[in-house]
């Protein structure tokens, strides 16, 4: 008979049942007295300390199995259940990001994944809204990779499935091993749905280990064949025999190998088509594989599966029959099929080795003839994240094919522009090593994967590195490919974001220069490669204080990228977006440049979300010009926000987390919080030192900041000290003729001043005033600021005629600006202007 399910509840549902819970295992038999261990195990956890409940063993014991069942059999005793795939940490942050609304937080799309996440976490953690819940973590490997996101304490319950035995470190470990003979005599039964001889049922459970996945799979061959126990028993025994002649693998047990292979066996007899499938399925990763790739696949180049991916009914048929014989497992609603890691390790090992290399390479071709062509759209990039697990295990490093290195560089042109650079490096630097030994370092896809190695590295702070590879592979392309090709006119652009790195500011607008010259000449005028060349020449703009120019370009630019129907993608629209706003901040319009940063901003979170590194900058950009503009507390609160989000992401000695740490301290030292803002600017100073050096105009930037705050901590001596060594430093790299050595120069005289050197400081600031008057003209604010300055020493050295002239003229030139410019306002109470600095994307 039919073992009967006990201990059921009432089976009301949960307030909140997670989409990804798996339906009930309708033939789910025995394993009571596992339940009754893990519920009582479970429920003894206190309040004050959730300790996490781990299923432990092999695979193929049914310990997802068993989770599905504890989920449904005690869902009324939970006002929560939500599970989460964990065998690809990666995704764990999105699927627990996911319950958010539901707790009543704010959404991934407002505040990001990671933060979501750990809003949900830890909402769980205070039991606020819900108190009763369960999070079930399913295939957890290793600990580190989702401890971050286990509540820690809280009322609720936390049970994870995993193979690793090291959960017993971290969790209270519930073992779960093969079925007893009477749970396999239960489950026969059941799932053959009929009244197996007791002694037939308990030799095929003895036959195969007790092993529930082998049990299974036998089930499902008998119910599609009408095959008996008995004669089933009679062929494994015969299979059992040959796979022992053959000596085959001891890795997993022999009861499984049989019990696969016979299933095996009838598939090739029923549907030869369907187990050519499965051979090939065995080659991709573990994780679900979306079967839209077998649906592209049909002009993927593939031989042997040509008939089946050209015919959709014949491969409809194929899935279903491996779904049947319980091979696979399909998710209808996501699209996907999956199969278990042990069937694929068992389909492997079964191929002849000198055909194993031609399925492989059919798998190389299906993920890059099913991956979307452009990987810089971002409509595209939920498709690149389903294949990014299926990369390394497929082995596409090793494949020659051109097609299929297109897709492998695709792959790290992905994972850069959605900023996963560790893993862009990673997978860049394994193909890199492979290519190069195999065709060379000359070779067409070597040189372009080390372009875009270049810039993993030049986007991820390692500067010198990313020089060091640019400037070979440079020398190459032209070599190679001729100073007119594209990969050629790509690099050279990379080329001068090197220079810019290296504080070079004149030089890469030289190369820039040289690059606009041979797009207009190879592309057009406005092209989308020309427009990328005129968004960088702004930004040189920008570095060399030509404002005006910069603002030229970038409204150029914008309007031609954000009109463009092909070729420009959302993340050069976000950069020229941005770019836009930076340069009309700069120009002194600090009130428009608010209102296009929102916009731009907006933007960034609506496109490419809010954690991108595009739309981080695009805020610090933005808080900046709040701040400009007079809105500290708006500046603050965005800023603030905009750093922890970046050092949380990419690390403190990423380049953006720095401009943003920078940022962040001006912020507070405008607000008097000059104690906070302190080691803000001293660790922002560190940073720059190792990561440009000593003599990087950023990295005396960051003096000149530092000293601002010893001036208002009252300590002239070493502020001035401070200022001269950063104006001094910025004369010799970047010439006199500079805003930022205009900006030293101004808080160099007012570390004069504050010193009682009256006329030293006179002498300095009447020198600057001249200085800025002939670079910016005499009505930019910047000029206006050094104007009210020269009047204050003016009158501090007795010649009140002069300083009051002086300053009437500054005032009357202040009135094209609104009564309550921040600046204006500043001149009016007849105050010292100081510069600071804040740096800029390179």
């Amino acid at each position: 008979m039919e073992q009967d399910i006990v201990g059921e509840t009432s089976g009301q549902m949960p307030t909140i049942w997670g989409k990804k819970i798996p339906g009930r295992n309708k033939h789910f038999t025995g394993r009571e007295k596992l339940l009754d261990q893990l519920r009582a195990s479970i429920i003894s956890t206190t309040k004050a300390a959730v300790l996490p409940q781990a299923l432990q063993g092999l695979g193929g014991v049914g310990k997802t199995q068993l989770a599905i069942e504890y989920a449904w059999r005690y869902r009324d005793a939970y006002d929560l259940v939500w599970w989460v795939p964990a065998d690809q940490p990666m995704l764990v942050p999105s699927t627990l990001a996911a319950l958010a609304e539901d707790l009543r937080l704010r959404s991934a799309n407002s505040v990001g994944i990671e933060e979501a996440a750990a809003g949900v976490r830890d909402a769980l953690q205070r039991g606020e809204p819900i108190e009763r819940w369960l999070l079930i973590f399913d295939n957890a490997d290793e600990p580190e990779d989702i401890r971050d996101f286990i509540p820690e304490g809280g009322p609720g319950h936390v049970l994870i499935t995993s193979r690793n035995s090291r959960w017993s470190s971290v969790a209270e470990t519930v073992p779960v091993d093969v079925f007893s003979t009477e749970e396999s005599v239960a489950f026969l039964r059941k799932r053959l749905h009929k009244e197996v001889p007791r002694k037939e049922a308990e030799h095929l459970a003895n036959e195969l280990g007790d092993l529930p996945l082998a049990l299974e799979q036998a089930a499902a061959l008998q119910t599609e064949t009408g095959m008996s126990t008995q004669e089933y028993v009679e062929q494994l025994a015969l299979q059992t025999r040959e796979l022992l002649d053959l000596g085959k693998s001891t890795e997993y047990p022999l009861s499984m190998t049989a019990a696969w292979q016979l299933s095996v066996n009838e598939i090739e007899h029923r549907l030869p088509e369907a187990a050519l499938l499965l051979r090939c399925l065995a080659f991709f990763g573990p994780d679900p594989i979306p079967r839209a790739v077998f649906r592209r696949g049909s002009k993927s180049g593939v031989k042997q599966l040509s008939s089946v991916l050209a015919n959709p009914v014949l491969l409809a048929r194929a899935f279903g029959e491996l779904n049947r014989f319980a091979l696979v497992k399909i998710e209808q609603e996501a699209d996907t099929v999956q199969i278990h890691r042990l069937v694929q390790a068992l389909l492997r090992d079964s191929i002849d080795p000198s055909k194993r290399e031609d399925i492989r390479h059919e798998v190389h071709q299906l993920l890059a003839g099913g991956a979307p062509a452009d990987p810089e759209e971002t409509t595209n990039w939920p498709h690149f994240a389903d294949l990014i697990p299926h990369v390394r295990p497929a082995g596409i490093t090793r494949c020659a094919d051109h097609q299929v290195q297109a897709f492998a560089i695709n792959v790290i042109r992905y994972l850069f522009r959605v900023a996963n650079y560790t893993s862009a490096r990673t997978f860049a630097e394994e193909f890199l090593a492979h290519w190069t030994a195999t065709y060379g370092e000359k070779d067409e896809n070597v040189l372009r994967l080390r372009r875009h190695l270049g810039n993993v590295l030049w986007q991820s702070g390692a500067f010198d590195e990313s020089r060091a590879l640019n400037e070979e592979t440079f020398d190459y392309m032209r070599e190679v490919f001729g100073e007119r090709h594209e990969e050629t006119l790509r690099i050279k652009l990379t080329f001068a974001a090197n220079l810019r790195a290296r504080g070079l500011f004149k030089e890469a607008f030289d190369q820039d220069t040289q690059s606009l010259e041979l797009h207009t000449e190879v592309f057009g005028a406005v092209a989308p490669a020309t427009l990328r060349v005129l968004n960088n020449l702004a930004l040189d703009n920008l570095l060399l204080s030509r404002f005006a120019t910069a603002q030229e370009l970038a409204e150029l630019v914008f309007l031609e990228q954000s009109s463009a129907r092909t070729g420009v993608s959302k993340w050069e629209v976000q950069s020229s977006w941005n770019g836009l706003a930076r340069s009309v901040r700069l120009t002194g319009n600090h009130v428009e440049a608010c209102d296009v940063g929102e916009q731009a901003y907006a933007h960034g979170i609506n496109e490419l979300g809010i954690e991108h590194p595009l739309t981080l900058v695009t805020a610090r950009d933005l808080s900046i010009a709040r701040r400009r503009k007079g809105d500290v507390e708006g500046a603050l609160e965005l800023v603030e926000e905009t750093y922890l989000r970046l050092d949380k992401l990419f690390g403190p000695d990423n380049p953006e987390t720095m401009a943003t740490q920078v940022a962040f301290g001006n912020t507070l030292r405008q607000v008097g919080r000059v104690e906070e803002a302190m080691p803000l600017a001293q660790q922002a100073l560190s940073h720059y030192r190792a990561i440009f050096g000593d003599q990087h105009p950023f990295t005396n930037g960051c003096l000149m900041n530092l000293a601002s705050l010893y001036q208002l901590r009252g300590d002239a001596i070493r502020a001035r000290d401070l200022d001269r060594q950063a104006h001094e430093g910025l004369i010799e790299r970047l010439g006199p003729q500079h805003g930022y050595v205009f900006g030293a120069a101004i808080n160099l005289s007012g570390d004069l001043a504050a010193l009682g050197d009256v006329a030293a400081a006179r002498d300095l600031s009447e020198k600057t005033l001249t200085q800025v008057r002939e670079f910016y003209g005499p009505d930019d604010l910047l000029t206006l600021s050094a104007a009210a300055n020269v009047a204050l020493d003016l009158r501090a050295d007795g010649k009140e005629d002069q300083a009051q002239a002086l300053y009437a003229d500054t005032m009357r030139r202040y009135s094209r600006h609104p009564l309550t410019h921040p600046e204006r306002v500043h001149a009016s109470k007849k105050r010292r202007f100081s510069w600071d600095f804040d740096p800029v994307s390179l």
